[in-house]
């Protein structure tokens, strides 16, 4: 509820909690700079891009989020939906330099508003300007986008693999097991998980533990893991 409590929680609570909210190395993230913002902040999310980029796990783009939204700052946000709007507008596509879309994205950013401004162009983004499909006819830009004045059709992308045959998945379906057990239990995990065999379970397992999400024993049953959230 505060940042103080997730600087004191442990790591292994706080990736309990993470569950089903996307990708487990942000959840250690946050943790890590909720304590620097406790030891070096005075408990307060700081307000300058400098110091908000200096925290683990915040880049250029969520810097400026917390910036605009937060703080009302008027500086430019590029996710990828911002950056394929303004790519767009501008004439340069979806593959305009991403530096060149953040000059944009600056020079374009409300100062009256920021919040409002900084949501809104996500959203034209996520359900107008789309990736592929785009809706162009019910675009409030479109007098002004050299996208629709070329007739231009977007790269399609490449349909994605079964989700279930990704290290993405192997790791999610771990860490489940692993929030699943009682205090810091020691969890075996046998292969196949899915249908991922032993060999990536442990290059998983192993990835895991170097990112400082898992903990693997120092002996191995064979044709086992054994694992449990990270206690330190």
């Amino acid at each position: 509820p505060t940042v103080e409590a997730l600087a004191a929680a442990t790591p292994a609570d706080v990736l309990r909690e993470w569950q089903g909210l996307g990708y487990n190395r942000r959840a250690l993230a946050l943790w890590r700079a909720a304590g620097l913002i406790v030891q070096k902040h005075g408990r307060r999310v700081p307000d300058s891009i400098e110091e908000l980029e200096a925290l683990p796990g915040v880049g250029p783009y969520t810097a400026r989020a917390v910036a605009a939204i937060a703080f009302g700052q008027p500086v430019g946000a590029v996710d990828v939906n911002v950056a394929r709007v303004l790519g767009r507008l501008a004439g340069g596509g979806d593959g305009m330099p991403r530096c060149d879309v953040q000059a944009l994205a600056e020079a374009t950013a409300a100062s009256t508003d920021p919040a409002t401004w900084t949501h809104a162009v996500m959203d034209l983004g996520a359900t107008i300007c789309r990736a592929r499909e785009p809706r162009c006819d019910d675009c409030p830009v479109r007098p002004w986008c050299r996208f629709t004045a070329a007739s231009a059709a977007p790269a399609r992308s490449r349909p994605a693999p079964p989700f279930a045959s990704t290290t993405r998945w192997l790791r999610g379906r771990i860490l489940d097991r692993l929030r699943e057990a009682q205090g810091d239990a020691w969890v075996d995990l046998q292969a196949p998980i899915g249908s991922h065999d032993l060999t990536r379970v442990i290059a998983a397992a192993n990835a895991m533990a170097a990112d400082g999400l898992v903990e693997l024993a120092r002996t191995q049953p064979p044709h086992v893991i054994r694992a449990r959230l990270p206690t330190f």
